[in-house]
């Protein structure tokens, strides 16, 4: 009764929102101003903090979610890709990629305490509870450094089949997923092993960064390079369900109290589908965004998503011969742009 009751009031809460504003279920709310130069990465939050931390550069940026407004930063992480807070232990963890290395920081004074050595070129991160452990996934490294939270000291190092993207948390579940991108599959690590016990293929998904869970019915949800958004069933592996998105994806959420998913790509867009039931994905809207904002955070409380951008250079031109380069970011441009629900759809 209690899952249908679930499936009950999210339905309605979505014709909630679709009454509300047409199809446009989010619409934009505010802007936040970052500045500084170089270009940027993943973006997490500490919902209960009201604090989003943004990687930049050579820092991470902490945001006032009450405020919308800079609150500080955290310097010395030479290619940050991500940050996690882990409040239990009032420290948070870096992903240094340009030095291989996780900075261990006081959430309280935002200062490093130590850093820790991991593989090669550290990118994505997750917090996994149950064992309060910290997963630093290396993406050229193609493993995965496991650090105990609480004495921030290394405990595991899981070798992995290709190039590690984002991963998702299944504490209940005892798992780690985490998307190959090179191989188009999701690896699965057990966390009490430390082991690779599975891997999933997700044709016709191909090179996948974002991933998103929903634990509560047992789906994972991966934002593909192809313009895709597929769906698997977390005790099968299979894919269950498909939906198109638009190019150069980098980012997935997923928001269990709505049953929306949201893919970010870097085209503008980032594309809402709803869960509507376990066998069923649809695409409820295409969110206008700008050029680049292809990474997302979800804020759980308040249904609000952040995604980063900025203004672009053309790149020089390349020598004969060589790959082109990529645009270059404007200095000060840097920002995030704030979507939320319709009013109602808070009630």
């Amino acid at each position: 009764m209690r899952a249908i009751s679930r499936w009950i009031t999210s339905s309605l809460l979505g014709l909630v929102c679709a009454s509300a504003l047409g199809n446009e279920l989010y619409h934009f709310t505010a802007q936040i101003p970052i500045g500084g130069e170089g270009s940027w990465d993943i973006l997490t939050i500490d919902s209960a903090a009201n604090r989003l931390y943004l990687s930049h550069s050579t820092k991470v940026v902490v945001i006032d979610l009450s405020q919308n407004a800079v609150a500080g930063e955290i310097a010395d992480t030479p290619g940050v890709h991500a940050f996690v807070a882990v409040p239990e232990v009032q420290r948070g963890f870096s992903s240094n990629g340009k030095e291989s290395k996780s900075s261990v920081v006081d959430l309280t004074t935002l200062k490093t305490i130590s850093k820790i050595d991991t593989g090669k070129n550290p990118d994505a991160i997750a917090y996994e509870p149950r064992h309060h452990e910290v997963y630093v996934f290396n993406h050229t490294g193609n493993s995965a450094t496991v650090i105990d939270a609480r004495e921030s000291n290394v405990v595991a190092t899981i070798p992995l089949p290709g190039n590690p993207e984002f991963p998702a948390v299944d504490e209940k579940a005892g798992g780690v997923y985490i998307n190959i991108e090179d191989k188009s599959e999701v690896a699965v690590i057990d966390s009490e092993k430390h082991d690779v016990v599975a891997h999933w293929p997700l044709a016709p998904g191909e090179e996948p960064t974002g991933i998103a869970l929903d634990a509560a019915h047992h789906r994972l949800f991966a934002a593909c390079h192809n313009k895709m958004l597929v769906m698997l069933d977390t005790e099968t592996g299979k894919v269950v369900a498909n939906v198109p998105i638009g190019a150069g994806t980098d980012g997935c959420v997923f928001d269990d109290a709505t049953q929306l998913v949201f893919a970010s790509c870097g085209d503008g867009t980032t594309t809402i589908a709803k869960e509507e039931s376990p066998e069923k994905l649809t695409v409820v809207q295409t969110l206008k965004t700008e050029r680049g904002a292809r990474t997302i955070a979800l804020d759980p409380k308040t249904h609000r998503i952040y995604l980063p951008t900025a203004q672009f250079q053309p790149p020089p031109s390349p020598s004969p011969g060589a790959s082109p380069m990529r645009p270059t970011v404007v200095p000060n441009t840097l920002k995030l742009l704030v979507y939320g629900p319709a009013e109602s759809a808070k009630h």
